[in-house]
């Protein structure tokens, strides 16, 4: 699913209205049309609805709305906010049809035409979309704070009134709703953690507007599928051995923090890689053998941290690098080495990030296609701080196409960007998954697919979905509260069959 900006909007609903041909106010009859039908599937009989309009095709949408919920027998309360201006022409047009049924149209100009929200009341927000480019003031604001005061169930249309759709919404009066009934497609502002407390539970809408306007369109922003992921995805041959799917190489633990490379090691062989080895702080030798005997161990001639690698790296076929190495200046070194030395994708995590964050000169001599895997924290570590979301996936952007790497901004919907300016959103994962381990068990999936031929980019994406899968899966048989970054290894068997 592509993810639209304000303007491409636009442009696809004038396509669909030349082209197929429908008017505009008949495209909003659609939207009225799906959302009075989502709400009737999950709002019972005779529940009293409170519907709050602007006076621009928002607005329109939800006289329409009341309109359709009303020929359905719920009752319905319509408040017009006044700021003064006059409405959009399809706004009027439904007005007007309101205007005609018994449902009672009343206009807020200030706090005291405010209404009673009685316990039990929905409320649907249909007051601004898309189209909003500046904070609201005034009245809106009030009402908007008024809204949120309340118990009241929450249904906003299209995007909750003051979110902006490209841009931060922070210190903006926005409504904070229960569920936010999009159209068509996926914005922005839905998808960013910095928004989380006001979306909601998102439903995209198909209102039919045509597709033929995609076709040959660059997009650059994409929500990840699942038939994404399924084009991605290389079947085995049977008669494959396992030198056909790579021999990856993890670096990873110290003293105190070799259950990182325990998680990480484990979940690159249930990922896929043919042969996996470790290197590893000599104290974690007889932790791997015993944990891991499926893969092959090296130490490091020190005991508590990774120094030196005396191996010949350029036999493997990929190397992950970071989970609970430490910043220890010989371990800084190590990553100089590594970085310097190989010449294919690297897949840096966790504390090879916070050594890149001080060695900032290595950036430029990362292998192109190299996969760095950061949270925010350390991203903010390694490209300075951000004030917002979107100005973070801005950097992300811009650094991948300016080192030629491909980022992965880890959150609820991970971000990656590619050189090519691509930018993908996650479609998997939960709030079980923020546990420690659970960036170990992804660095170590995405190095087992670099393993077995997948391109940088196609590792991170289909290595992205899989981890949020995983957790998804596990989270059937476990509470939020009590899933761990092991439960996510169990679960990625079950994840990789979706795609049999």
């Amino acid at each position: 699913m592509y993810i639209l900006n304000r303007d491409e909007i636009r442009e696809w609903d004038a396509y669909t209205i030349l082209h197929e041909p429908v008017t505009s106010v008949d495209l909003m009859e659609r939207a009225a049309i799906q959302c009075a039908e989502w709400i009737a599937q999950r709002i019972g009989p005779l529940q009293k609805f409170i519907i709050f309009c602007g006076k621009g095709n928002n607005g329109g949408d939800g006289l329409a709305i009341a309109r359709l919920l009303y020929e359905k027998g719920y009752p319905v309360s319509v408040y017009v906010l006044a700021s003064g201006k006059e409405g959009s022409a399809d706004f009027d047009t439904n007005l007007q049809k309101l205007l005609s049924s018994p449902i009672i149209v009343s206009h807020i100009d200030d706090q005291d035409d405010f209404p009673v929200i009685e316990t039990g009341t929905v409320v649907v927000d249909a007051l601004f979309g898309t189209g909003l480019n500046k904070p609201l003031e005034g009245a809106a604001a009030q009402l908007v704070e008024y809204i949120n005061s309340s118990i009241a169930f929450v249904i906003s249309i299209d995007l909750p009134s003051g979110l902006f759709i490209d841009q931060s919404s922070k210190g903006n009066s926005i409504i904070r709703a229960t569920y936010t009934l999009t159209f068509q497609c996926l914005k922005t502002g839905l998808l960013v953690q910095e928004n989380a407390i006001y979306i909601g539970e998102v439903h995209v809408l198909d209102i039919g507007l045509d597709l033929q306007f995609l076709e040959g369109k660059i997009i650059h922003q994409e929500f990840i599928e699942p038939s994404l992921v399924q084009a991605i995805y290389k079947p085995r041959n049977a008669f494959a051995h396992k030198g056909n799917f790579g021999h990856a190489l993890i670096i990873a633990g110290s003293y105190g923090k070799m259950g990182a490379a325990v998680l990480a090691a484990k979940a690159c062989l249930c990922s896929g890689a043919g042969l996996t080895t470790v290197y590893a702080p000599k104290c974690g030798y007889n932790i791997l053998q015993v944990a891991i005997p499926e893969a092959m161990v090296f130490t490091d001639e020190n005991e508590n941290f990774v120094s030196t690698l005396p191996m010949e790296i350029e036999k493997y076929e990929s190397i992950g690098i970071g989970p609970g190495i430490g910043t220890q200046e010989p371990t800084q070194n190590l990553l100089s080495f590594i970085v310097r030395r190989y010449k294919k994708p690297i897949v840096l995590d966790a504390d090879a990030l916070n050594c890149l964050a001080v060695q900032t000169d290595l950036f430029k001599q990362l292998p192109p296609d190299s996969i760095l895997t950061p949270h925010p924290k350390e991203f903010d570590r390694m490209f300075g701080e951000h004030a917002d979301d979107f100005i973070r996936i801005q950097t992300a952007r811009q650094k991948a196409k300016e080192l030629n790497i491909i980022l992965v901004v880890k959150g609820h919907h991970s971000v990656i960007a590619t050189p090519g300016g691509q930018v993908y959103f996650n479609s998997t994962g939960n709030a079980g998954m923020a546990k420690g381990g659970s960036g170990d068990i992804l660095t170590g999936i995405i190095t087992a697919l670099l393993a077995q031929g997948y391109t940088a980019a196609q590792a991170a994406i289909l290595g992205v979905y899989l981890h949020g899968l995983a957790g998804d899966i596990a989270a059937k048989d476990h509470a939020l509260e009590s899933l761990t970054a092991t439960d996510l290894i169990n679960g990625l068997s079950t994840a990789f069959r979706k795609f049999y």
